[in-house]
C-alpha cells in the first residue's frame, strides 16, 4: 500500500522561536515519526510551511490539487495540518475533492512534535492506521483515538488534547495502538454533482447579537459580497423588533446576495419554521441550513459560488446534503 504524506506546517511541525513556536520542521524528520508497517510505503510532500491560522481558501485549493496530481499513484493520503482552521480545511477538502476514490485524512496535534508530552505521535499513528485499514473514501480528520467526517468536525477546545468533536453525526472509528474498530460506517453518496476544484472567497459570515445595527447589511451590499452566512440565535431566529433585521434580510435577497442560515449552537441544529422569528427570516429569502456546521457552510458556499450566482441553484445545493454534511433542513 502506497500512503503519501502531504505536509502543511501547523503546531505539529512547530519548533520555539523567539517570536513563539513557528512550522518549521523538515519533512524527513516528519516522517521518521511515523511507525512503520508492513506493507505500508511511506512517501512525503511539502504543499507549504504554515501556522493554521494563516490559512487561506487559495490554500484549500493548493492541497486539492497536490491530492489530485497524486491520486493514481497512492491507495490513502494523510495531510498534517495546524488544528485552529483544520475544520475549515477539512470541509473544503471534502467538496473540492468530492467524490474521490481514496481516504485522505487530515491529523495535527495541540503539542509539537519532539516535545515530551506531544500528542503528535499517536495522532500520526493513529492517523496510519486509519488510512491503511480503512474500506471508506473521502474526507476525514483523526484526533485523540477517533475519527470523524471532514464536514462534521468542529475544534472545540484550545489546549486539551481531544480538542476535536464530531458534531451531529456519528464518529467513524475509534483507533488505539495500531487497531481501527469501526463505529459508524455512512452511506455511499452518489449525488451526480458536477465535481470542480474551485472557489469564490467573495462570502461574509455575521454573528447576530442583540442590539446589532441594521446598517451593517448596507455595507454588505455596498461591498458587493456574493454571500452571507448570518449564525442567528437559536433554531434560527433574528429579531423583528426595534432593530429588526428582516428587511434587510430582504434588501440582501433582493440584491443578488444568498442569504445562508446557521444558528450559534453547536448542536442539534436549527429547526428555524418552529418560531414566528425563524419563519419571518424564511419569508424575506433566508436559507436555512439545518445541522451543518458554519466551517462546512463557509466551504460549501465558496465551493457553490465558484460555479453559479442563481439563488435557487445555491439554496438547492445548500441544502442536498454532501459528503455528509446535512441531515436536516
Amino acid at each position: 500500500m502506497e500512503v503519501l504524506v502531504l505536509t502543511t506546517g501547523g503546531t505539529i511541525a512547530s519548533i520555539q522561536t523567539e517570536r513563539g513556536l513557528a512550522p518549521s520542521m523538515a519533512d524527513e524528520v516528519l516522517i521518521s515519526y511515523f511507525e512503520r508497517r508492513p506493507g505500508v510505503n511511506l512517501s512525503i510532500e511539502s504543499v507549504m510551511s504554515k501556522d493554521s491560522t494563516n490559512m487561506q481558501p487559495e490554500d484549500w485549493v493548493e492541497i486539492a490539487k497536490h491530492v489530485m496530481r497524486n491520486r493514481e499513484r497512492y491507495d490513502a493520503f494523510i495531510v498534517t495540518h495546524g488544528t485552529d482552521t483544520m475544520a475549515y480545511t477539512a470541509a473544503a477538502l471534502s467538496y473540492l475533492l468530492y467524490g474521490i476514490d481514496k481516504p485522505v485524512v487530515l491529523t495535527g496535534s495541540q503539542v509539537p512534535l519532539g516535545v515530551s508530552e506531544t500528542d503528535a505521535v499517536r495522532n500520526l499513528h493513529d492517523a496510519l492506521t486509519f488510512a491503511s485499514q480503512t474500506t471508506l473514501r473521502g474526507v476525514f480528520v483523526v484526533f485523540n483515538g477517533l475519527a470523524m467526517m471532514g464536514t462534521r468536525a468542529v475544534k472545540t477546545k484550545t489546549r486539551s488534547y481531544n480538542a476535536f468533536e464530531s458534531i451531529n453525526f456519528p464518529y467513524i472509528a475509534s483507533i488505539s495502538d495500531g487497531m481501527m474498530v469501526p463505529l459508524y460506517e455512512p452511506q455511499v453518496e452518489n449525488k451526480g454533482i458536477t465535481k470542480h476544484v474551485s472557489l469564490n472567497p467573495n462570502v461574509f459570515v455575521l454573528k447576530a447579537y442583540p442590539g446589532l445595527d441594521t446598517h451593517i447589511f448596507d455595507y454588505l451590499i455596498e461591498r458587493q459580497f456574493e454571500g452571507v452566512i448570518i449564525e442567528s440565535f437559536g433554531n434560527g431566529g433574528l429579531p423583528f423588533e426595534r432593530r429588526n433585521l428582516i428587511p434587510s434580510i430582504e434588501k440582501l435577497t433582493k440584491a443578488g446576495i444568498p442569504v445562508i442560515i446557521t444558528t450559534q449552537i453547536l448542536e442539534e441544529g436549527q429547526d428555524i419554521y418552529r418560531y414566528e422569528v425563524g419563519q419571518r427570516v424564511v419569508e424575506a429569502g433566508g436559507i436555512t441550513a439545518g445541522d451543518m456546521n458554519t466551517e462546512a457552510i463557509i466551504a460549501k458556499l465558496m465551493w457553490v459560488l465558484a460555479v453559479t450566482n442563481d439563488r435557487e441553484t445555491i439554496l438547492q445545493f445548500m441544502q442536498t446534503t454532501i459528503a455528509h454534511d446535512l441531515d436536516f433542513v
